[in-house]
């Protein structure tokens, strides 16, 4: 992961923080072309939109999507805090992400390493670079705050 990864994923981060400070579940995503440009860059807006698929990855991919005029996303790069569950995967495959760098392992929700492994399976039509980035504990510990808070 070079310094550029680092940069976009601690963004995904604080739009996590930004999530949690609005009452969801603080999840968030950056979406950046394959020339760099950020494309779009939001939290989860569940609880806000009234929308159970308004996860940050989500909102990101439509709102990319938008600028580029097309739902292929080629060449971009997803940074996301929280491995992205079954539904996310998917949409991601659809909208042909070339890479996803995610922060925290969600063993229980999460689709990428644990759980259905989406991208290993012989349906998945498109597979992204899958990247586990180091380092960035403070998603799952912003996670494990929210949920406790709650409990």
């Amino acid at each position: 992961m070079n310094a550029s990864d680092a940069k976009h994923l601690q963004a995904a981060i604080d739009q996590a923080a930004a999530a949690g400070v609005r009452g969801e579940v603080p999840i968030g995503a950056v979406l950046v072309s394959a020339s760099g440009d950020i494309l779009a860059a939001d939290g989860n807006r569940i609880v806000e939109c009234r929308d159970p698929t308004a996860h940050a990855e989500i909102c990101v991919l439509r709102a990319g999507g938008a600028v580029l005029g097309n739902e292929r996303l080629l060449g971009s790069t997803l940074y996301v805090s929280l491995e992205p569950c079954a539904m996310c995967a998917g949409a991601i495959s659809l909208a042909r992400v070339a890479r996803l760098v995610y922060a925290a392992a969600d063993p229980k929700g999460g689709a990428v390493e644990h759980g259905p492994r989406f991208f290993e399976q012989a349906t998945c039509h498109h597979r992204p670079q899958v990247e586990r980035a180091e380092g960035f504990e403070v998603a799952g510990q912003m996670l494990k705050d929210f949920f406790r808070a709650r409990r």
